[in-house]
């Protein structure tokens, strides 16, 4: 019985530190990649679909 019972803390103690891992990887992750949002002025991807846009329409 006592064998289960080990097996059973260290399996939640793996448990408990792949969730830790993951967060703290997760939130570093988060604070140190700068995050930017494309200006709709002059955005080429823009330009394509609008002209992809009436070529739509147009047919």
């Amino acid at each position: 019985m006592m064998s289960v019972t080990l097996v059973l803390i260290i399996a939640v103690v793996i448990c408990i530190l792949v969730i830790f891992v993951s967060a703290l990887t997760t939130s570093k992750a988060y604070t140190t990649v700068k995050h930017t949002v494309d200006p709709l002025e002059n955005n080429p991807h823009l330009e394509k679909m609008k002209q992809d846009e009436e070529k739509q329409n147009k047919e």
